[in-house]
């Protein structure tokens, strides 16, 4: 009975043995690639395939695991370095470069190191941009500069399976006497537009304060011209009052003589002044010589008008 059980026991150990080499052999063969990855599979040396994400399977022992390629977009630091413009001016220039695989084959068997390529690629991809630009250039259109390297980086990068997304410049530093240079240029140009401002605000108030004298004269023209207006509407209205009134006495005077009443009364006033007459004319001189009929009332009338022309002569002479 003992060489059975020991016969037993080494079958069983057998089988406990090639139990744990198939649990072996199964958790080799079965590999879980995580999302945005790549692994290139390799058989005896060669390539074999590509797994891409979720549940692969390789053969044990044979097939091996030669290269794990991320997906993801990968940002990598451009080291700084200098770079001369097209006016030669020397600049230390860094910058960011952001770029993805597109083709994980490529980027296992067409370059050594696809970082390192795609960074030195970026490097005299931007020194050669910059030689086509001058200095106030390359601070204007950056963008322009940053479109220009991703466009030339993505020709030459194709073989490899790379697509670079994005170039960001971080830094452009000149030359100290550059520097310099142009902070005095900066100044120059901020006083300038200081004395700009100035003289457009003096030129502003200038015309604003001319604008205030014209307007003033302007109010004052008018004011006087409606005084004037006032003033004459004035002057005609007493003159037309006047007129009216002594029309209105004229009428009245005349109704008055159109009576027999009112004929007497210009007779008496009549009279009345012929005498007031020869008084005057008996003041000049010492002889008046009146006719018989100096008595009725219609020759003193008559007399009192002769008299009355004749000192009007008089006086004329």
């Amino acid at each position: 009975m003992e060489p059975f059980s020991q016969i037993l026991e080494v079958l069983f150990n057998i089988e406990v043995v090639l139990l744990i080499f198939v649990l072996v052999v199964l958790k080799s063969s079965i590999k879980f690639v995580p999302q945005n990855r790549a692994w290139m599979v390799e058989r005896f040396g060669k390539y074999q395939s590509t797994k891409e994400a979720g549940l692969n399977f390789i053969v044990p022992f044979i097939d091996r695991i030669a290269a794990d390629r991320s997906l993801k977009e990968q940002a990598v630091d451009v080291p700084s370095q200098s770079a001369i413009t097209k006016d030669n001016i020397s600049l230390i220039v860094d910058g960011v470069l952001y770029f993805r695989v597109l083709d994980p084959y490529k980027a296992t068997y067409g370059v050594d190191d696809y970082i390192f390529a795609v960074t030195q690629l970026a490097q005299t991809t931007m020194r050669s941009e910059l030689g086509k630009m001058e200095l106030d250039k390359t601070f204007e259109e950056r963008d322009l500069l940053n479109t220009n390297i991703v466009a030339a980086i993505n020709s030459a990068s194709d073989p490899w399976g790379i697509q670079v997304l994005r170039y960001e410049i971080k830094d452009i530093v000149p030359p100290n006497s550059v520097m310099e240079a142009m902070e005095a240029q900066m100044k120059a140009e901020r006083v300038k537009r200081a004395q700009i401002l100035e003289s457009e605000g003096d030129r502003q108030a200038a015309i604003n304060v001319a604008e205030g004298k014209k307007q003033a004269q302007v109010l004052a023209a008018e004011g006087e011209k409606a005084e004037q207006i006032l003033s004459a509407e004035g002057e005609a209205q007493a003159i037309l009052a006047v007129a009216q009134a002594q029309a209105e006495a004229l009428r009245k005077v005349g109704e008055a003589a159109d009576t027999q009443a009112g004929q007497k009364a210009i007779q008496l006033d009549l009279a009345t002044k012929a005498i007031a007459a020869k008084q005057a004319i008996a003041k000049e001189s010492s002889v008046v010589l009146l006719p018989d009929s100096g008595t009725d009332a219609s020759s003193l009338v008559a007399q009192g008008m002769a008299i009355i022309n004749s000192i009007n002569k008089q006086q004329k002479g």
